[in-house]
This record gives structure tokens, C-alpha cells and sequence, in this order.
């Protein structure tokens, strides 16, 4: 399986621009393996993965836009997709991969259900003000 990012190394969009700096910096700081196939100097590259994305992610008009991510010929999705896994800790599992051992990045991690939150309520009568002590004493704010 391997991972295919499609950029545009001439992209006058610096938002796009920072976007594939983002996907292609992540993937080489966490040695995931992957082709870079630029659309802007190779038309088969551009011609192919407009033709690859599905009709349900394109946008409303006009062309897709990189950085778009495939593994093999899969469709993986856009930048949002990415940058959502990556917040969620489920970037291996969004790319098709399997996570390397000790790897924070391969699973979703769910919490349970919520601890409770104790809040004590403290006036200062030199100050004049009320405290919220949320939790433990150290934790405390301005009402």
C-alpha cells in the first residue's frame, strides 16, 4: 500500500500552500512512507486524481484542490479529513496503515464517562471578590 499525496508546487494559494506543508511535514516526521505526485508539473497527475476523487467530495464548483490523499488508488480524502484524524489520533487508521508499536498516532483514544467536578464557592472580604475553586484549590477563577 502506498500513500499518494497530491500537491501543486506553484499554488498562488498560500492557504493551500500551508495545508501541504502541514500533510507532507507529519507524514515525514512520523516516517510514514508516501509519493508526492504534484499536479502542477505533471498534467497525468492533475488529470488523474480529478478524475479519482468521488463525486461526493468534490467541491460545489470548480475542480478538487490539493493536498487530496489516496492510498494506492483509494480516495483518503482532503486536508479537513487529515487534519481531523490527526486530532483525533487516528491518522494510521485514516491512511489504511497499521500503526508501529507504541505509536500515539494509530488509535482513537474514547474517554469514559466524565469525572465529576467539585466547585467550592470563597469570598474575600480584603479583596472584595468571589473565587471558584474548581477541582482542587490551585485551580481557581474570577467570578
Amino acid at each position: 500500500m502506498v500513500i499518494k499525496v497530491y500537491i501543486a508546487s506553484s499554488s498562488g494559494s498560500t492557504a493551500i500552500k500551508k495545508q501541504q506543508q502541514d500533510v507532507l511535514g507529519f507524514l515525514e516526521a512520523n516516517k510514514i512512507e508516501f509519493e508526492e505526485k504534484d499536479i502542477a508539473a505533471n498534467e497525468e497527475n492533475r488529470k488523474w486524481m480529478r478524475e479519482n476523487v468521488p463525486e461526493d467530495s468534490r467541491p460545489a464548483s470548480g475542480n478538487p484542490l490539493p493536498p487530496r490523499l489516496f492510498n494506492d488508488s483509494r480516495y483518503l480524502g482532503d486536508y479537513e479529513a487529515f487534519f481531523e484524524a490527526r486530532e483525533n489520533n487516528a491518522v494510521y487508521a485514516f491512511l489504511g496503515l497499521t500503526a508501529p508499536p507504541g505509536s500515539k498516532v494509530g488509535v482513537h483514544i474514547s474517554y469514559s464517562k466524565p469525572q465529576p467536578v467539585f466547585y467550592t464557592l470563597f469570598f474575600s472580604a480584603y479583596s472584595r471578590m468571589f473565587f471558584v475553586f474548581c477541582g482542587c484549590p490551585s485551580q481557581y477563577m474570577l467570578v
